[in-house]
């Protein structure tokens, strides 16, 4: 599989800021994420590229957001135009979901990582990862279809 760097870049980039909300913040860790990708011979050359970006960027993020409290997102968090592209109701129910569930369906949906790679950065099944997207999906649409 050959990496395309732009493409990962912008998708490493998107995962940072979605965890630290800042976008100037979010450009310094993807910066050092891929920094530290591209020192590092060994990890490189395995063919576990996606993995090993995501566990860089997961790590540095969170070493951010122990340094930090974090201020409410940003009205175009989604959207660099500035039109919102998240209804405020899906807004509102992303926020009310764990960090970890609002990042597995970042990884998932928005950046597409595959399944595979999400099962070894999460340590799960294909059966367990597959169950709790269904389960974060279920939940989104009762409460949005209840609103």
């Amino acid at each position: 599989m050959a990496l395309d760097i732009e493409e990962q870049y912008e998708r490493i980039y998107r995962y940072c800021y979605f965890r630290l909300r800042d976008r100037h913040l979010a450009e310094d860790v993807t910066q050092e994420t891929f920094l530290r990708w591209l020192s590092s011979d060994t990890y490189r050359d395995t063919g576990q590229t996606i993995r090993y970006l995501y566990t860089i960027a997961r790590n540095l993020c969170a070493d951010e957001g122990r340094r930090q409290d974090f201020e409410p997102l940003p009205e175009d968090m989604m959207s660099d135009s500035g039109d919102p592209s998240l209804s405020l109701a899906l807004r509102d129910e992303l926020e009310r979901l764990s960090p970890e569930d609002r990042e597995l369906l970042l990884l998932r949906v928005v950046n597409e990582v595959p399944v595979g790679v999400l099962c070894k950065l999460y340590g799960v099944s294909r059966f367990a990862l597959y169950r709790r997207l269904r389960g974060i999906l279920r939940y989104l649409r009762e409460r949005l279809e209840g609103a």
